[in-house]
């Protein structure tokens, strides 16, 4: 989602490209609730792993958590800016917040199976 809407916006395509974008941040939204919601719920989950797959893991962790903290800010930032059609500004702050976001959305995946699907 995230991708197609950079590609949309270098296209020209505005109206797909604000699809994708709030396609991609309602979507995002409704990841954190749930997140937020499960760890409420079910608390901390502690790595199986040791050694090399744990410091591993344990540097994408930190990486991930401090960038999904930061990232909050930046999206909302980015989407008001948008929304009231700042669009030099806009663009100046999406070049931060795309990779950033990007890289935030991969970890999260990583992370998932490093800690529910691989069997250390």
């Amino acid at each position: 989602m995230l991708l197609a809407g950079y590609v949309f916006i270098r296209r020209k395509n505005i109206a797909a490209h604000k699809a994708c974008m709030v396609t991609a941040f309602a979507l995002s939204s409704l990841f954190l609730l749930s997140y937020l919601y499960y760890h409420f719920h079910h608390g901390a989950t502690r790595f199986p792993g040791q050694g090399w797959a744990r410091t591993i893991y344990l540097s994408i962790l930190v990486s991930h958590t401090v960038l999904a903290v930061a990232i909050v800010p930046l999206v909302l930032v980015t989407l008001a800016r948008a929304w009231r059609e700042q669009f030099d500004r806009h663009a100046r702050i999406a070049r931060w917040t795309l990779p950033l976001w990007l890289y935030v959305s991969v970890t999260g995946v990583v992370i998932y199976w490093m800690l529910y699907q691989i069997h250390w």
